[in-house]
């Protein structure tokens, strides 16, 4: 009777190795979606939660394509380390990624490896008004240096330091193009970052600093036309804020609250 629980015992954990090891990432995608608040989902998933790729996109409506929210597809190891508590994951995608991902650390801390992510400037039109109606294009790489992600309270927080750099920024509703080349720097302590903008160079003069609060962007800048450039840029510094006269020039308010 013994001999037979344990072969029975033995049968059941057999099965559900073999079923954790072989399990398709598939079964994942509406997990992923209701956790995103169906903002993102895989696309063409393949392969295991173990070892798979796919591409990451924006959770479709019924019956409309997945549409690609950044180029190329990512493929990624995790070790079944996991299992005990022990995080080894590799992330790559030779199109966006400067080089593979790594992360380790366990399941109340994680530490992200440097690396960079670039991606098209037309993705900022998704994040709404007046972006969208903007329509910038252009280049964006997205770096960082080590990220600490830990688990406190039950709210996640980040650690770190990350640069966006914007470069050939143009709008469809600008003459002038490119518009300019900026960087937005962003340092993040537990669920809060600091953010500063400020130009490279450019005709369209923009700076400015705020903070990113759980989500909640809070920003306070300017934008202006550099000397020469005022009626070229005027309309479209008109859709940017509300215009003021300062120091003898037009300069326009940049206010998220």
């Amino acid at each position: 009777m013994l001999r037979l629980l344990l072969w029975t015992v033995t049968g059941i954990l057999s099965v559900l190795v073999v079923a954790l090891v072989f399990l398709p990432i598939t079964l994942l995608t509406p997990f992923i979606e209701s956790q995103t608040q169906g903002r993102i989902t895989l696309g063409d998933a393949q392969g295991t939660i173990w070892k798979g790729s796919a591409f990451i996109g924006s959770a479709p409506a019924a019956n409309a394509p997945i549409t690609p929210l950044l180029p190329g597809r990512f493929a990624w190891k995790i070790s079944p380390t996991l299992l005990l508590g022990i995080v080894e994951i590799e992330l790559a995608n030779a199109s966006a990624l400067s080089t593979p991902l790594h992360i380790t650390g366990n399941w109340r801390e994680l530490l992200i490896s440097p690396a960079s992510i670039t991606l098209p400037a037309e993705r900022l039109a998704s994040l709404g008004a007046p972006l969208n109606t903007l329509r910038p294009s252009g280049q964006m790489r997205l770096d960082w240096q080590p990220l600490r992600l830990s688990l406190a309270d039950g709210m996640a927080q980040l650690n770190g330091r990350m640069d966006l750099q914007l470069t050939d920024i143009s709008s469809r509703l600008s003459p002038i193009k490119p518009l300019g080349a900026y960087n937005l720097n962003l340092v993040w302590q537990a669920q809060q970052a600091a953010v500063t903008l400020t130009t490279r160079q450019g005709p369209l003069l923009l700076d400015g600093s705020g903070m990113l609060n759980n989500g909640h962007l809070r920003f306070s800048g300017t934008a202006q036309a550099a000397t020469g450039q005022e009626l070229a840029l005027a309309n479209l510094l008109n859709l940017l804020g509300q215009r003021r006269f300062i120091g003898g020039k037009d300069i326009i308010a940049l206010e998220i609250q």
